[in-house]
């Protein structure tokens, strides 16, 4: 398992062929480039030229630009021209997804031309049909005499091409073979990578996008092996699509590039959101640079063997048990979120006035265990009180006990009053008998053992636990392994599974080692990259976010950071797409109005698509989908039937709400108190 990257534990830059996307190489030793799209009509010659440069002024280095139909194609002749005479040699990149006819008259014009093989020379009808292997090396011949031209045309002159396949719009002959699979993500690319190098042309980028990160994030791994396994070795373009707007945008993306481009895999990124794509460079550098650090540095951990099947998920099995009174942490339940609090258990008043003003904010993203620093042992007398005053906010205390506190002490401090409790301690790798004592400390007075150990643990300090307890990474992990966490508690959950040893493993988000007071951009982006890659991986089942010391905010990001991954669902779950120059109508605004009016329905995901191109694949797993159908009219659908055609805009907000009703997902959003 895991040969799609170098190592699983450490962060080892994939090699890869280098492209070059006019001057600018892709792959190779080259940097991660930064990429985005314009939302512009293209036949908006102006506007397209303003954003363009917009894009560029702040970083954009390669730059999409949508052909629907020859005559937008035409248009990148003097968007080009404009924006080279406004003194910007950026390389842009045609955007083609049906037809042949545009994409040889783009190919004229740009440095670059993207192809979606599930569209092009491809009539999509979602029919049910069984190919005979006769037919379908029919239609591969068809495809090929189809898709040559642009090819040749390609290499004649020195222009680059993306094959770029979208979960959202695998072909008819794909869906019925291999379903809307990861693997048929990949056959779709390999068909035609296969008719390019045929013709001896090799300039090509590749990229395999979804909007479930972990889509995306199997199908990449699934090329990566299968190109490994043909000798290929084809720069990679990041992204998740139809990731969203806001944090959750954000959340997506992190998750689905940042876990790949840990794993040394990625070459070129666009970070996709309905925003104006100004706002997505930001977001793309600073991913690009937290991995770069280590790529230029590499720092090799020992190597283990992985038992992960990373390619098919599957959530670690665990041992279930009740957490306190209230709580359970087993395979079966989402994972439990803990907070740190903002104060020591000494001060109640503050506490129970942080607690009381915070419920109503985290009515659907509660406080499932409060973390505490205990600096004494003469700190735990406040336990109980401060227990009885804070009882009705939260089902458990967790408290955190340094090696400064002794277990003897520890015992004689812990109060005979029974309370709902998890004690957490780091143990040193030999530190077996202390580990025995924690634990047995913990059994006698009803708290659950939490032990924190280093990744490499080796002598079996919990072979054989003592009592149900929790396993996580030592609080120092950040001085320890500070390249690669991700892979520091893949290493501790191989361990665990070399000793049979099935407890349950808290992720932790803590504040980074030299970084002062890191934006919320970049703490967002950090617990995206642990969380999100390791809940991708199927470990992890309880999670915290550590390096926030606001209250509210870090709970629901930890939750966001769930949801981001598909492994707990605590809000509405919106799928929209970035907007382009195919959109029919204003995706932000509608976007931002179908959120106020059904932001409230829990688990329901609704997707909100510009145009078809992606929209009835992309909505395959949502409830409802918000779709342009033509100028200023809308097609709504329940899964992937399109139910309801050409509603005038204006009506349509309503009749999706009418139509979410109809299949009884709808409640009455509560009330706004004053």
């Amino acid at each position: 398992m895991g040969s799609y990257c170098s190592s699983r534990f450490s962060t080892i830059r994939r090699s890869s062929r280098e492209v070059f996307v006019g001057t600018v190489g892709v792959g190779g030793t080259n940097p991660i480039r930064i990429q985005s799209m314009t939302t512009t009509n293209t036949q908006d010659v102006a506007a397209t030229v303003k954003q363009a440069i917009a894009l560029a002024e702040v970083g954009c280095e390669i730059i999409r630009v949508t052909a629907p139909n020859k005559k937008a194609a035409r248009s990148l002749k003097e968007i080009r021209t404009q924006f080279r005479a406004a003194g910007f040699e950026n390389p842009l990149v045609a955007d083609i997804h049906f037809l042949p006819s545009a994409a040889m008259e783009a190919v004229e014009h740009v440095e670059k031309v993207r192809v979606n093989p599930g569209n092009y020379a491809d009539n999509k009808k979602f029919a049910t049909r069984e190919y005979t292997d006769d037919q379908y090396n029919e239609e591969l011949q068809r495809l090929h005499d189809d898709f040559s031209p642009l090819v040749i045309r390609s290499k004649e002159l020195g222009r680059s091409m993306r094959i770029g396949t979208n979960h959202g719009s695998l072909s008819d002959r794909i869906m019925n073979r291999y379903g809307d699979t990861p693997l048929g993500m990949v056959e779709s690319a390999l068909e035609f990578l296969r008719i390019a190098e045929s013709h001896g042309y090799k300039d090509i980028i590749l990229s395999m996008k979804a909007s479930n990160p972990k889509v995306m994030i199997e199908a990449y791994r699934l090329l990566v092996d299968r190109m490994d396994d043909e000798s290929m070795s084809y720069p990679l373009h990041l992204g998740v699509t139809e990731a969203g707007d806001g944090e959750d945008g954000r959340i997506k993306s992190a998750i689905g590039i940042g876990s790949l481009l840990w794993d040394g895999l990625g070459d070129t990124i666009r970070v996709s959101l309905t925003e104006d794509p100004v706002y997505e460079i930001s977001v793309a550098n600073a991913l690009a640079e937290k991995v770069m650090s280590q790529w230029i540095n590499p720092n090799p951990a020992p190597e283990a063997a992985d038992s992960i099947d990373p390619y098919h998920f599957q959530r670690r099995t665990i041992s279930g048990f009740a957490l306190g009174t209230k709580l359970k942490v087993s395979s079966e339940t989402p994972p439990t979120v803990f907070s740190r609090s903002p104060f020591p258990l000494s001060d109640r008043e503050a506490l129970v006035a942080t607690l009381k003003e915070t419920r109503p904010k985290l009515v659907d993203t509660p406080i499932e265990g409060l973390i505490f620093r205990v600096e004494n042992a003469n700190e735990l007398d406040e336990l109980n009180d401060t227990w009885k005053a804070i009882q009705s906010y939260l089902p458990i205390i967790v408290l955190e006990i340094p090696d400064s506190i002794d277990l003897e002490s520890l015992s004689k401090a812990l109060p005979q009053e029974r309370t709902p409790l998890a004690l957490i301690r780091d143990f040193e790798d030999n530190a077996y008998n202390d580990y025995k004592r924690f634990t047995r400390v913990c059994t006698d007075f009803g708290a659950t053992p939490i032990v924190g150990l280093s990744p490499d643990v080796s002598d079996g300090i919990c072979s054989e636990p003592a009592a149900p307890m929790i396993v996580t990474l030592r609080s120092d992990i950040n001085v320890l392994a500070p390249d690669h966490l991700v892979g520091a508690y893949r290493r501790l959950a191989e361990r665990l599974a070399r000793w049979r040893n099935s407890s349950p493993i808290w992720i932790r988000n803590t504040p980074l080692p030299n970084e002062d007071a890191p934006s919320f951009l970049n703490r967002l982006l950090d617990a995206s990259i642990l969380t999100g890659s390791l809940m991708c991986d199927g470990i992890g089942d309880l999670v915290s976010i550590e390096s926030d010391s606001d209250l509210v905010r870090a709970t629901r990001l930890g939750y966001n950071v769930l949801q981001g991954a598909g492994a707990r669902i605590s809000k509405t779950e919106f799928v929209a797409c970035p907007s382009c120059g195919r959109t029919l109508f204003d995706l932000q605004s509608t976007t931002q109005r179908i959120r106020e009016k059904t932001g409230h329905l829990k688990g329901v995901k609704i997707a909100i698509m510009g145009c078809i191109v992606n929209g009835p694949g992309e909505m395959a797993d949502a409830d409802f989908g918000y779709v342009g159908g033509a100028p200023a009219k809308i097609n709504l659908y329940v899964g992937k039937e399109c139910v309801q055609y050409n509603i005038p805009q204006a009506e349509a907000d309503d009749r999706l709400i009418d139509l979410i009703k109809e299949h009884d997902k709808w409640v009455e959003p509560e009330p706004v108190s004053s």
